[in-house]
């Protein structure tokens, strides 16, 4: 639905930033791992100080994204926050700083961990650092 909005309104709708207890919406742009071609989505993001953060789900059903798929092949990429593209590099969080970032997700979505439940992998964490 964001994707049609973003495209109808020649993208001046359907992008938003994150407010108090609430996700913004960015458009990703990634490059195919199979055929190098640009590929779009909108994602949820949070901001977490120059970096943004999204989880790796698709409706959290089971198979990974392929927009996930194409970061883990091609990791440099292009996020547009309605100013115009952005460069940027993406990596899954790890560690302390996966923690840390669920934690700011659950505040968004209390049952977050009753969703990814739903899964039997991991949901990635992944940061999308600025270049």
């Amino acid at each position: 639905m964001h994707r049609g909005i973003y495209r109808g309104s020649g993208g001046r709708l359907g992008l938003s930033r994150p407010r108090g207890n609430k996700y913004g919406l960015l458009r990703l742009t990634t490059t195919g791992r199979r055929t190098g071609r640009e590929r779009g989505v909108i994602v949820a993001y949070l901001l977490d100080g120059p970096r943004y953060t999204t989880l790796a789900m698709n409706g959290w059903g089971e198979p990974e994204p392929a927009w996930w798929l194409n970061l883990k092949a091609h990791p440099e990429a292009r996020i547009d926050l309605g100013g115009g593209p952005q460069p940027i590099r993406a990596r899954a969080a790890s560690g302390d700083e996966r923690v840390r970032l669920w934690e700011l997700w659950s505040t968004v979505d209390k049952n977050l961990d009753g969703y990814a439940a739903l899964r039997s992998r991991e949901t990635a964490v992944v940061v999308f650092e600025p270049l």
